[in-house]
């Protein structure tokens, strides 16, 4: 994340926080109440935690393109799944004649 990113994302989490003190006024230590602030507790470490660590390098679009693997749309033989059961559904092709 870049500066910017980082700025903007401690003062979402800083309104955040005000909002949850808000909610802990009305509705005082609800279980509710809690796991959010439990949620906002840890988007504040992770947040922290990101704007300790170096940015990821992009990947070029065109390394993606280089690892895409095709499959075609027509049908596979049958006999590839000859004696094969269909997970699931237990074995009953094994039975048929």
């Amino acid at each position: 994340m870049t500066t910017t990113e980082i700025t903007e994302l401690r003062r979402t989490i800083g309104q955040l926080r005000q909002c949850v003190g808000a909610l802990r006024a009305r509705y005082g230590e609800a279980p509710a109440v809690r796991r959010l602030a439990n949620d906002l507790e840890r988007l504040d470490i992770d947040a922290s935690e990101l704007g300790e660590a170096p940015p990821v390098p992009a990947q070029s679009k065109s390394a993606d393109r280089e690892n895409v693997v095709v499959v075609p749309d027509t049908p596979y033989d049958p006999s590839l799944w000859q004696g094969a059961d269909d997970e699931g559904v237990g074995g009953y092709q094994r039975h048929q004649r």
